[in-house]
């Protein structure tokens, strides 16, 4: 896959758990672990603003295009 998820390097950058994510972005435990470890096949606008808020980036931090990948 060409797009690449930064998810975790965000959350280390913030000091923030995975379950202290998923509790200020309202979604499962196991739905945020699918797309941390790039599993996810797609990720709602709604889902990635509400992770950009969290986390205060911009999606440009959490997602990342690699040609070739």
């Amino acid at each position: 896959m060409a797009i690449i998820i930064n998810l975790d390097v965000m959350m280390a950058k913030r000091k923030m758990s995975l379950n202290e994510l998923s509790e200020r972005v309202g979604i499962t435990l196991s739905n945020l672990s699918i797309l941390k470890n790039g599993k996810a096949k797609a990720v709602r606008i709604e889902t990635l603003n509400a992770i950009c808020n969290a986390l205060d980036c911009q999606p440009g931090d959490i997602l990342e295009y690699r040609e070739g990948e």
